[in-house]
């Protein structure tokens, strides 16, 4: 049912009581004959997008624009807090109280660390980016849902990173990609990037900054059967923390991701499709990087774009600390301070790899929110010139309703923006203060 307030659809009814023969019938009259004549009910005061309603027009394309800035609405809200709740977590572990500044909370989680570290030799956290994966069926179903064009199941969206595959994919990755592996590398021996523990066997006596499996030579005595770190020479395996990823000269023990010579990847190991540089390809999984929506016209672009990133998942990476203890904390003295440091980082460790998937996400849904304001007067005000020109007097008063709500969407967008930018301003301050 079209709903439409009077006072926004006068210059409308004008324009159109010509052909209804009523030029000199005043414009409330218009359009009580109007509802009348053609069974339309027309009164926005039903409820728009304040409501959380996106079928506003009854027109396919303005009211997937509304649809989608609902879900990006939500989105934002929703990033703008989790950030908020992850800076907030962190500022209460060092003694903040809620809502604390970006260069607050950095200047107290540096005094706090001084109390347990060398800050002189520094206090780094390692890791890989955040994991964003982007819904291709979301992207596909936007498209057909924007679009009156495109028929369900008769278009796909590409992908210009990563595409998850099902395990049982014959034949491999197109052309245009390759094929990746995630899992237990073959005998151990990772060709790519291990995430876990990286154990090197120590032909000789050696300083192991890892973990000493085996004997370790200290202090002019040797003990035997030594697993833990070694503060003289190490002999047997050495083991390092690779938490973050990286590269490993002996045994991956833990995840591998790798590419594999044979094109095809271990029974036990799951398969992705990475595509080639400045390349994208077909994708019915999740996606790992941008996706590219099924072609639609200009009026559904940003519209498809926006669901598809409301719909992004990211996942808080791994981390690794590195630093060195304060003196005096070496040794039984320090044995109760350092466990309390550690039990400290534990929870800090939670929650700056939220604040690193958090920030990931918004990154990409503050881009699409700026997007899809930019294009709400080409998405509404040009579907609604089309519609007029058309003459479809339905779907024309309809669009004229889309465009009294189009203010309260844009307006919701801006805020919610400002909201989410504010947050990822702060979080900036975090975690460029350790290496983000």
């Amino acid at each position: 049912m079209v709903r439409m307030h009077r006072s926004g659809i006068g210059f409308i009814v004008s324009g159109l009581a010509l052909g209804f023969g009523m030029a000199t019938v005043g414009a409330c009259e218009q359009v009580d004959r109007i509802a009348e004549e053609c069974g339309l009910d027309i009164n926005c005061e039903a409820g728009g997008f304040a409501e959380g309603k996106a079928s506003i027009s009854g027109v396919a394309s303005i009211d997937s624009f509304f649809g989608a800035a609902i879900d990006l609405n939500a989105s934002m809200l929703e990033l703008s807090g989790s950030l908020r709740a992850e800076l907030d977590a962190i500022g209460a572990s060092v003694g903040l109280e809620p809502g604390a500044s970006g260069a607050d909370l950095e200047m107290a989680i540096t005094a706090h660390l001084a109390t347990y570290i060398d800050v002189d030799a520094g206090f780094s956290v390692v890791y890989q980016p955040a994991k964003c994966q982007a819904s291709v069926e979301a992207s596909v179903a936007a498209a057909a849902e924007c679009d009156v064009e495109v028929e369900p199941g008769m278009v796909s969206a590409k992908c210009s990173g990563t595409c998850r595959a099902d395990a049982s994919v014959e034949g491999g990755c197109s052309g245009e990609a390759e094929v990746v592996c995630s899992g237990t590398a073959p005998n151990f021996a990772c060709e790519g990037t291990c995430s876990g523990s990286c154990a090197v066997e120590l032909t000789a006596a050696a300083s192991c900054e890892g973990t000493c499996r085996g004997s370790c030579t200290a202090n002019g005595s040797t003990m035997d059967g030594f697993d833990g770190q070694c503060a003289g020479q190490c002999e047997g395996e050495c083991v390092a923390d690779l938490s973050a990823g990286g590269s490993c000269e002996g045994r991956c023990e833990g995840n591998c991701e790798y590419t594999p010579p044979s094109g095809m990847c271990e029974a036990d190991a799951s398969l992705s499709c990475r595509a080639m540089a400045d390349a994208s390809i077909e994708c019915e999984g999740g996606c790992e990087g941008e996706v590219e929506p099924p072609e639609v016209s200009a009026e559904c672009e940003a519209s498809v774009e926006a669901k598809a990133s409301a719909s992004v998942e990211c996942t808080p990476p791994t981390l690794a600390f590195e630093f060195e203890w304060a003196a005096g904390l070496e040794g039984d003295a320090g044995l109760e301070t350092r466990a309390e440091f550690r039990a400290w980082l534990e929870g800090f460790r939670l929650h700056f790899g939220a604040l690193l998937a958090a920030r990931a996400k918004a990154d990409i849904v503050a881009q699409s929110g700026l997007n899809l304001v930019a294009a709400a007067d080409g998405a509404v005000r040009g579907a609604f010139d089309d519609l007029q020109a058309n003459g479809s007097l339905k779907a024309s008063i309809g669009a004229a309703c889309a465009i009294e709500e189009l203010p309260v969407a844009v307006a919701a967008l801006q805020e919610s923006t400002t909201s989410l930018t504010g947050n990822v301003e702060a979080s900036v301050s975090v975690i460029g203060a350790f290496g983000g």
